[in-house]
């Protein structure tokens, strides 16, 4: 895109909310659709807990993606309440939605979002189609789901393999409102460098600890110091008690400096130069199911 654009009259710009269950690689397609990762991934339900945006800027159209929570109804804190919450405020306010299910599984969950949706037919995203055991099943159930007239439109597709994602990104373009550009045609992401640097270190903690990770865990950035050749960054990782502490730090220290590192490099891949990280432990209990601490850690409460 360039300044002396000569249909800026046809050019179109929306924003695109990504919601579905937990689990069912919302953030991987965001990662994949804007060609960077932003969104951290496990294989942990809910590793996305705040909206996020993520921008692909083309000759002809600027698409604004919502990555969201997972929607689910299992936990009832207001951690839980406060993401459900956001998906439901997303669902408001995109020009365009796209549910995303696990391979063939539609749920209760599915319905729930799609009862949301007014004035709008989403397109529903069937991910990850390479993980179907019997691929013959595809058809008859895209068939059944089209004869319902539920969604505009139906992309089978695999968010993690896939490398082109021009059917999809059609599909949206003709859906979004003719408006110019809403932000420059380089950014690809409105989010601070300290959130996404949170985030990273906590998408580590998912990573290497897995069923051991106690879910009520969060990232502080206590000091943030960027320097021509070096970023130093203190960070916090909260619990809510100390056998969890305990679980994060490991044996003499060793898991936690296994999730610094490999946060360490993420970020550098991230911000582009070197970094110096330091992760300290504390204990805050109750923090998920307390509106102040909820507010002040940055939460939708």
């Amino acid at each position: 895109m360039n300044n002396d654009m000569t249909n800026i009259d046809q050019y179109r710009c929306g924003s695109i909310a990504i919601v579905g269950r937990p689990n069912v690689g919302k953030s991987t397609l965001l990662n994949h659709l804007i060609g960077q990762k932003i969104s951290i991934t496990s294989r942990k339900a809910q590793t996305t807990r705040h909206r996020l945006r993520g921008f692909l800027t083309t000759e002809d159209c600027q698409y604004i993606f919502i990555d969201t929570p997972g929607y689910q109804n299992k936990y009832t804190n207001i951690l839980n309440r406060s993401m459900n919450r956001s998906v439901t405020n997303t669902l408001i306010d995109a020009d365009v939605i796209l549910i995303v299910i696990d391979k063939l599984d539609w749920t209760y969950e599915d319905e729930i979002i799609l009862s949301k949706v007014k004035d709008k037919k989403p397109i529903l995203i069937i991910n990850k189609i390479d993980l179907l055991k019997d691929k013959h099943l595809l058809l008859p159930f895209i068939e059944k789901i089209t004869s319902l007239n539920l969604f505009s439109s139906i992309v089978p597709l695999s968010a993690q393999k896939d490398k082109a994602f021009a059917s999809l990104l059609n599909e949206i373009k003709y859906q979004l409102p003719y408006s110019p550009p809403f932000f420059p045609e380089d950014d690809i992401t409105d989010a601070q460098i300290k959130f996404l640097t949170a985030e990273f270190i906590r998408e580590q903690l998912f990573r290497f600890l897995g069923d051991e990770l106690p879910y009520a865990t969060t990232v502080v950035i206590d000091k943030f110091e960027e320097t021509p050749n070096l970023t130093r960054i203190y960070a916090t990782i909260l619990v809510n008690n100390a056998n969890q502490k305990a679980i994060v730090i490991g044996n003499k220290g060793d898991k936690l400096k296994e999730i610094g590192m490999h946060a360490r490099l993420n970020i550098e891949k991230l911000i582009s130069t070197k970094v110096y990280l330091e992760l300290w432990v504390k204990v805050k209990s109750g923090w998920a199911d307390n509106e102040t601490s909820l507010k002040q850690l940055g939460y939708e409460v």
